[in-house]
Protein backbone atom coordinates (compact mmCIF):
# COMPACT_ATOMS: atom_id res chain seq x y z
CA UNK A 1 0.00 0.00 0.00
CA UNK A 2 1.23 3.48 -1.17
CA UNK A 3 0.23 6.66 0.18
CA UNK A 4 1.93 9.42 -1.26
CA UNK A 5 0.86 12.84 -2.69
CA UNK A 6 2.68 14.36 -5.30
CA UNK A 7 2.41 16.90 -8.51
CA UNK A 8 1.89 13.81 -10.84
CA UNK A 9 -2.08 13.94 -9.73
CA UNK A 10 -1.71 10.92 -8.19
CA UNK A 11 -2.60 10.70 -5.01
CA UNK A 12 -2.91 6.31 -4.40
CA UNK A 13 -1.08 3.54 -5.92
CA UNK A 14 -1.87 -0.13 -5.05
CA UNK A 15 1.37 -0.82 -6.78
CA UNK A 16 4.07 -1.25 -4.15
CA UNK A 17 6.79 -0.87 -7.16
CA UNK A 18 5.36 2.27 -8.86
CA UNK A 19 7.60 5.47 -8.90
CA UNK A 20 5.92 8.80 -8.54
CA UNK A 21 7.42 11.21 -11.46
CA UNK A 22 6.89 15.42 -10.90
CA UNK A 23 5.17 15.81 -14.69
CA UNK A 24 4.15 19.49 -14.27
CA UNK A 25 5.61 22.06 -16.48
CA UNK A 26 7.84 24.13 -15.20
CA UNK A 27 6.30 27.75 -13.85
CA UNK A 28 8.42 29.76 -16.48
CA UNK A 29 11.33 30.50 -14.57
CA UNK A 30 13.70 29.56 -17.55
CA UNK A 31 12.00 31.35 -20.35
CA UNK A 32 13.99 34.13 -21.69
CA UNK A 33 12.66 37.59 -22.35
CA UNK A 34 13.22 37.05 -26.14
CA UNK A 35 10.81 34.63 -26.33
CA UNK A 36 7.50 35.92 -24.68
CA UNK A 37 5.38 37.99 -25.69
CA UNK A 38 3.54 40.72 -23.95
CA UNK A 39 0.31 42.60 -25.00
CA UNK A 40 -0.61 45.82 -23.49
CA UNK A 41 -4.44 46.92 -22.93
CA UNK A 42 -5.88 50.10 -22.32
CA UNK A 43 -8.42 49.91 -19.87
CA UNK A 44 -11.04 52.51 -18.87
CA UNK A 45 -12.04 52.25 -14.76
CA UNK A 46 -15.16 54.17 -13.55
CA UNK A 47 -14.71 58.13 -13.08
CA UNK A 48 -12.77 58.05 -16.60
CA UNK A 49 -9.36 56.54 -14.97
CA UNK A 50 -7.57 54.64 -17.21
CA UNK A 51 -5.08 52.26 -16.95
CA UNK A 52 -1.91 50.21 -19.11
CA UNK A 53 -2.46 46.82 -18.26
CA UNK A 54 0.24 44.29 -19.39
CA UNK A 55 -0.36 40.60 -20.20
CA UNK A 56 1.26 37.31 -21.41
CA UNK A 57 4.35 37.35 -19.14
CA UNK A 58 5.43 33.65 -18.32
CA UNK A 59 7.58 33.53 -15.15
CA UNK A 60 8.08 33.68 -11.59
CA UNK A 61 5.75 35.89 -9.49
CA UNK A 62 9.38 37.26 -8.20
CA UNK A 63 10.42 38.59 -11.68
CA UNK A 64 6.89 39.49 -12.33
CA UNK A 65 7.17 42.26 -9.49
CA UNK A 66 10.41 42.94 -10.70
CA UNK A 67 9.82 44.03 -13.89
CA UNK A 68 6.73 46.10 -12.33
CA UNK A 69 8.86 47.98 -10.53
CA UNK A 70 10.89 48.66 -13.65
CA UNK A 71 8.44 50.00 -15.20
CA UNK A 72 6.36 51.90 -12.70
CA UNK A 73 10.47 53.61 -11.94
CA UNK A 74 10.94 54.34 -15.55
CA UNK A 75 7.12 55.61 -16.11
CA UNK A 76 6.73 57.99 -13.08
CA UNK A 77 3.30 55.90 -12.12
CA UNK A 78 1.87 53.72 -9.89
CA UNK A 79 0.46 50.35 -10.64
CA UNK A 80 0.37 47.22 -9.52
CA UNK A 81 2.32 43.83 -10.36
CA UNK A 82 0.28 40.38 -9.64
CA UNK A 83 -1.63 37.37 -11.10
CA UNK A 84 0.27 37.43 -14.13
CA UNK A 85 -0.61 41.17 -14.59
CA UNK A 86 1.09 44.41 -14.59
CA UNK A 87 -1.50 47.59 -14.08
CA UNK A 88 -0.16 51.23 -14.60
CA UNK A 89 -1.82 54.03 -13.97
CA UNK A 90 -2.70 55.89 -17.47
CA UNK A 91 -1.92 55.72 -20.56
CA UNK A 92 1.59 54.65 -20.93
CA UNK A 93 1.35 52.07 -23.85
CA UNK A 94 4.04 53.75 -25.72
CA UNK A 95 6.41 54.07 -23.82
CA UNK A 96 6.15 50.64 -21.95
CA UNK A 97 6.65 49.09 -25.57
CA UNK A 98 9.81 50.80 -25.95
CA UNK A 99 11.28 50.15 -22.34
CA UNK A 100 10.20 46.42 -23.04
CA UNK A 101 11.62 45.95 -26.15
CA UNK A 102 15.25 47.82 -24.95
CA UNK A 103 14.85 44.64 -22.03
CA UNK A 104 14.22 42.00 -24.99
CA UNK A 105 10.48 41.66 -24.86
CA UNK A 106 8.11 41.35 -27.53
CA UNK A 107 5.55 44.01 -26.92
CA UNK A 108 2.60 45.75 -28.94
CA UNK A 109 -0.92 46.78 -28.14
CA UNK A 110 -3.89 44.68 -28.17
CA UNK A 111 -7.55 45.62 -27.90
CA UNK A 112 -9.42 48.24 -29.43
Amino acid sequence: MNKKKSQSGVVYSTNPDYIYQNTTPASGNNIPPSQQELRLWLERKGGGKTATVIKGFTGSEQKLIELGKFLKLKCSVGGTAKNGEIILQGDQRDKVISLLEKEGYKAKKAGG
